[in-house]
């Protein structure tokens, strides 16, 4: 009697199943989409000009090349006039080996047709990174096998702490959601100077590079909110995709805008993980 019931159940449920569809806005005309980045390393220096496209176009970008391009110090001092390069996809300063200064405010400005936008951030000194180890472990729960790498450091400010981890392994830049190590003081930096694990299980002569950024808040910020957007299945109860929060405005005011312009230090560090002697 209580099966015949529970199936009975199930079948009143499943009957009441619907599929349902959320609108998903679409694009209202053409949306540039800015990413910028300016460091203390030319490697990283560049800006990207795309056009956005909708939720669940998969086209290939449209790339803008015709933008006029310039990164200046925000008092005027130094100007960097940009140019397209096709190699890259991107614009570059055209002075070659430029860079910016520790404790030097920057303005990133993009024109592009009718429109001027318009981005500033502050190159922060970096935090302290006093060495790399690493040590084998044994195959444990949820964790694999493998040599797992320790930061250990200083990191000595009070405010403005907002910092990026990117791991390179042999050449190939982790790049997949999980991949995004973002943090800040919110629960103290003591961890660092103990020891910062890297969760991620390497081999015996592989070469890992790590690269540390430390940030804006509003570059910070816009990281975050990606990152919970990748997180975002798009179930029922996962909140609808939305861009995020920009730090770049047009300065007529009616253009809208997408993506980032982040003024970062930049620390790398490189080990080769030696096999361990029978």
């Amino acid at each position: 009697m209580r099966l015949s019931g529970l199936i009975l159940l199930v079948l009143i449920i499943s009957s009441c199943q619907e599929e349902v569809n959320l609108p998903l806005g679409t694009l209202k005309g053409e949306i540039p989409v800015i990413e910028g980045v300016w460091t203390d390393n030319n490697f990283y220096n560049e800006v990207k000009v795309t056009l956005a496209k909708n939720y669940l176009d998969t086209s290939e970008n449209v790339i803008i090349k015709d933008a006029m391009v310039s990164i200046s110090t925000t008092d005027g001092s130094t100007v960097l006039p940009f140019r397209y390069y096709e190699e890259s996809g991107s614009y570059r300063a055209q002075r070659s080996g430029a860079v910016g200064v520790i404790g030097e405010s920057y303005q990133l400005n993009v024109q592009w047709e009718d429109y001027e936008f318009q981005s500033e951030g502050t190159l922060l000194p970096p935090p302290i990174v006093d060495s790399l180890t690493y040590k084998y472990e044994e195959e444990r729960l949820f964790r694999d096998e493998g040599y797992y790498i320790k930061v250990y450091g200083k990191i000595p400010y009070e405010e403005n702490n907002y910092y990026r981890i990117r791991v390179i392994e042999n050449d190939t830049l982790k790049d997949r959601r999980s991949d995004y190590m973002l943090f800040d003081d919110t629960f103290g930096l003591r961890f660092f100077e103990n020891g910062l694990e890297l969760d991620y299980a390497f081999d015996a002569k592989d070469t890992v590079q790590l690269e540390l950024y430390r940030m804006n808040k509003k570059p910070y910020d816009y990281f975050v909110q990606l990152v919970n957007l990748f997180y975002s299945d798009g179930g029922l109860f996962s909140p609808p995709p939305q861009n995020p929060e920009t730090n770049i405005q047009d300065l007529n005011g009616n253009k809208e805008v997408l993506g980032y312009f982040s003024v970062m230090s930049v620390l790398r560090e490189k080990v080769i993980i030696k096999p361990e002697e029978d």
